[in-house]
């Protein structure tokens, strides 16, 4: 299968942020997904930090409706506020189902691990009814029982995907902001991101915490970030085939 050859796929650019104004940026970037989404294509987004999930969601669900949401990640990202700041990287995911736009009991997480978040946050998600999948359990139960549970929960219904790099163990991808270790194996998440990308109903993706410069990473990041996008592209090309 190539991607390439069986979709029309375009890169679109950037949306006109400003590193210094995180307010400003998250708009550029809502009205660049949805110029995206207005014109019939499905955005893939590459960032970033995790807190742009909170516009690329908005968009889609402003044209869609609220969303079912996999979201690979060490960490939940569903912090009220994470040092007393309430719109960062560790928050976006508590906006965005508390905003109506991410449908709680459509919404799973996998790959989490780690010492974030805490109490606080997990007492939050199990009364929202929100599906969580930790690293022992990939491990215990293997990816294709937690992709096909996945796919259970989720269901009919619109969903966006949204990859953490850091899910990954560093290992396979040092380049990134918070590494954690005892992650998954590039394999297993591309595989993941290949069968829900087929399997469940897109209407969008996201690649963030990526940093290609970082040091040591020799590019090991930038090239399973990549493979990834090619995956999603790859499965979707094999649901609409």
């Amino acid at each position: 299968m190539d991607a390439f050859e069986e979709l029309k796929i375009v890169d679109f650019g950037d949306a006109a942020v400003l590193p210094a104004d995180a307010a400003q940026s998250h708009e550029a970037i809502f009205e660049l997904v949805g110029q995206v989404i207005d014109a019939g294509v499905l955005p893939i987004v590459l960032g970033g930090d995790h807190s742009i999930a909170e516009p690329d969601i908005r968009a889609v669900a402003a044209r869609h409706g609220p969303v079912g949401l996999v979201h690979f990640d060490t960490h939940t990202d569903t912090g009220r506020e994470v040092f007393g700041v309430e719109v960062s990287h560790g928050t976006p995911m508590f906006r965005l189902v508390e905003d109506g736009n991410v449908v709680p009991k459509r919404y799973v997480q996998i790959g989490l691990r780690g010492y974030w978040p805490g109490e606080r946050e997990f007492a939050w998600q199990a009364d929202q009814g929100i599906t969580s999948f930790f690293m022992h359990d990939v491990r215990q139960l293997g990816i294709e029982a937690v992709v096909e549970r996945t796919v259970e929960v989720v269901d009919d219904g619109p969903v966006y995907l949204s990859v953490d790099v850091d899910v990954l163990d560093p290992a396979f991808a040092p380049g990134t902001g918070t590494p954690e270790p005892g992650g998954m194996t590039s394999g297993d998440l591309l595989w993941a991101c290949r069968e829900v990308a087929q399997r469940l109903e897109l209407v969008g993706a996201e690649v963030v915490e990526v940093i290609p410069t970082a040091p040591g990473s020799s590019d090991i990041t930038a090239l399973v970030a990549d493979r990834i996008v090619r995956e999603i592209l790859n499965g979707l090309a094999l649901a609409r085939r």
